[in-house]
């Protein structure tokens, strides 16, 4: 397996990553010719989302809508970010919409409350039911090893199908993951919200349309689906509905963004956490470090690689720091709230690892004779490979973990190891 002589990412990373001729994958190139690159022109980035902004307070006010935009928002250090920016600083009138997809920790339901209190702005928020999740869960398990199809298939949606309801023009997003983490777009793309990217990138593929016609499906129904369905091309036209990313437009750096939510708007991060070193991201899933283990079960790296990598870029960590936070986090196998899942979805231990045997990517796992398998290759073995001393990136800061300060909430809602509740509403 080749691993990016930068960062720390594998050549099998999901989506689809590629390396040049330099062994540097295309995540770090499209960062260090955007985010660092010194002729690039914020100023009039931002000069160029005022006047888009001020064209749909206009559309909005003739289409008779009471809001000037939506921001889909879960609560977590973008959902605050992306708040103070629309609220704050462009003065405009947003309807936070939420998709409720039942994985919900303490923290996350405290930071949703905060979000709505700190910014006073109106939130419409769409609650599946438990029972539907677990449905959902079991079958996006076995067919792509994924439990949070419809957490992006429900938040990538369902905002739209309110933007057509209520006649609300434009809907803001943060960044653009599939660009900040693997570099499938670039800053001079400015790329905006589509159908195609949605399914391709977030929904794994897959539409509603996809589930209900599949034969295997014996259990999920059309009203299971709801949400998920995208509004027809006559809907999004005859309202105007455009999505944008407001990395686009501002520097984005998640790190600096969450200091700032954190000091200023009282924004919550865990205080521990089992997978990876990053504790202000996906606060508001409880079920995310089994999510991060099914991730590793098939790719042989997992979420705290993504971390490791942003921070590198960032020049906040060496590549052998990184791959030390590796080591201590992401091969830690079996994360404590998996026999929480199990009991959501019914299943045993036996089912769950069955259910994605036929997902393990054989670059790097090895089914050896007594049954279990064994991981080939990780980016430990890959330290010093010929390359590295090249294509290092200088320190820019120390890196420092971020964490909030305590307060006077219990322990539970800082921590997801801890933790024995999940929270369904």
């Amino acid at each position: 397996m080749r691993y990016c002589l930068r960062c720390c990412y594998p050549e099998n990373t999901k989506p689809y990553i590629i390396f040049d001729d330099k062994g540097i994958c295309s995540g770090c190139r499209v960062h260090e010719q955007g985010y660092f690159k010194e002729n690039l022109d914020w100023t009039s980035r931002e000069e160029e989302l005022r006047k888009i902004l001020e064209s749909y307070k206009k559309k909005a006010e003739e289409l008779g809508s009471p809001y000037d935009c939506i921001i889909p928002v879960s609560g977590g250090k973008d959902s605050h970010y992306q708040a103070h920016l629309i609220t704050k600083v462009y003065k405009m009138r947003p309807l936070f919409v939420t998709y409720n997809h039942a994985y919900n920790s303490k923290i996350g339901i405290a930071n949703l409350t905060n979000l709505i209190d700190k910014f006073g702005c109106d939130l419409l928020r769409y609650t599946t039911n438990p029972k539907t999740a677990a449905k959902i869960s079991r079958y996006f398990l076995k067919k792509i090893g994924d439990i949070t199809w419809h957490y992006h298939a429900g938040i990538m949606t369902f905002p739209i199908q309110v933007a057509v309801r209520y006649k609300i023009p434009l809907i803001i997003w943060g960044e653009q993951g599939e660009s900040y983490l693997f570099g499938m777009f670039n800053l001079d793309d400015k790329v905006e919200f589509t159908k195609k990217t949605r399914q391709e990138q977030m929904m794994r593929g897959f539409e509603p349309e996809d589930v209900l016609d599949d034969p295997e499906n014996k259990e999920i129904t059309k009203t299971d689906l709801a949400p998920f369905f995208y509004p027809s091309d006559n809907e999004i036209s005859s309202i105007g509905v455009r999505g944008i990313y407001l990395g686009n437009y501002h520097k984005w750096d998640q790190q600096r963004n969450v200091e700032f939510v954190i000091k200023n708007y009282e924004f919550k991060t865990l205080q521990a956490r089992q997978t990876t070193f990053n504790l202000y991201e996906k606060t508001d899933d409880f079920f995310q470090d089994t999510h991060n283990y099914l991730k590793y079960l098939k790719f042989g790296y997992s979420r705290c690689t993504d971390h490791a990598s942003v921070e590198i870029r960032a020049g906040r960590m060496t590549r052998e720091q990184g791959i030390e936070m590796i080591r201590k986090y992401e091969h830690l196998l079996r994360p404590k709230n998996l026999d929480i899942f199990l009991k959501f979805i019914g299943y045993t231990e036996k089912q769950f690892v069955d259910e994605i045997e036929h997902l393990r990517d054989p670059n790097v796992w090895q089914k050896k004779p007594d049954g279990k398998w064994e991981l080939l290759d990780w980016i430990g073995n890959h330290i010093n490979d010929p390359g590295v001393e090249e294509a290092r990136l200088p320190l820019r800061e120390k890196w420092e973990q971020v964490k909030s300060p305590p307060t006077k909430f219990t322990r539970n809602m800082f921590t997801d190891t801890d933790d024995e509740e999940c929270i369904y509403l």
